[in-house]
């Protein structure tokens, strides 16, 4: 397990006192509709720890990333992340940015930082709600079961990628031009999958290497990637290589 990713194995009615403002009560009128798994990225262990024991007391299944690269290698093992902002190694919008880059899991910032900009930054980075330190318990129950009621209900279609004559699908995994299905290797499907996702953005190379390769890449990796799927896809035009910086699919 990663060092710093606890999964404190906790009972109901187990000893502890909520962090000031959340109190962990179990009343059967404040319970979730379902129990989830939860990733609370925390700084503070004091404050994550009180967090935990109330998520836990109400029937989830919680793990702790005490930091924000510990966030990023833990949140796909979730259902849903709970993101402070304040990290030791990373700024939290930066994590949630790679994080809704990567993945729609839900994700909801709570944080102490309040102001009307914080907040449009924490929304516009992909958070699905903002809650501001200190809250109460109850309302972060709430905002959990009113996010992943929203997430129940996105249609399927969603998970098919469609760029003029280029059809992606997630589900199937498979990639068509024109109709014609192109054989694409696992690799080849996700770099493609992560660039079509995101016409016209530039993705920088690093959160390429990460969320397709992991540790184990190379620029020349990355760049025989491309050659091969600018060749399988029938033109070049399809992946633009911004010098220096990373790749861009073009928009049609």
């Amino acid at each position: 397990m990663d060092p710093h990713i606890s999964s404190p194995r906790l009972t109901a009615g187990g000893p502890g006192r909520p962090a000031s403002g959340v109190a962990a009560h179990g009343s059967a009128a404040h319970r979730p509709s379902a129990a989830w798994r939860l990733l609370v990225v925390e700084n503070d262990a004091g404050d994550a720890e009180k967090l935990v024991q109330g998520l836990t007391r109400h029937g989830h299944t919680v793990e702790r990333a005490a930091t924000g690269q510990a966030a990023l290698r833990g949140y796909r093992h979730a259902d849903l992340v709970l993101l402070d902002l304040e990290l030791p190694d990373l700024d939290g919008l930066e994590v949630c940015r790679e994080v809704r880059s990567a993945s729609d899991i839900p994700l909801i910032a709570v944080t102490a930082r309040g102001s009307e900009v914080d907040r449009v930054l924490g929304l516009q980075a992909g958070a699905d709600d903002y809650l501001v330190k200190p809250y109460g318990f109850h309302e972060l129950m709430a905002r959990i079961d009113a996010v992943m009621r929203r997430m129940r209900i996105q249609p399927e279609a969603q998970q098919v990628v469609l760029q003029g004559p280029l059809r992606i699908d997630s589900f199937a995994r498979e990639v068509r031009v024109h109709g014609r299905q192109v054989d694409v290797t696992p690799k080849e499907f996700d770099l493609l999958h992560l660039l079509a996702s995101h016409p016209g953005t530039v993705i920088p190379r690093h959160r390429i290497m990460r969320q397709v390769w992991g540790d184990s890449w190379s620029r020349r990796t990355i760049d025989t990637h491309v050659s091969s799927l600018r060749k399988k896809l029938g033109a070049a035009d399809w992946i633009t290589t911004i010098r220096g910086v990373g790749l861009q699919f073009s928009c049609r």
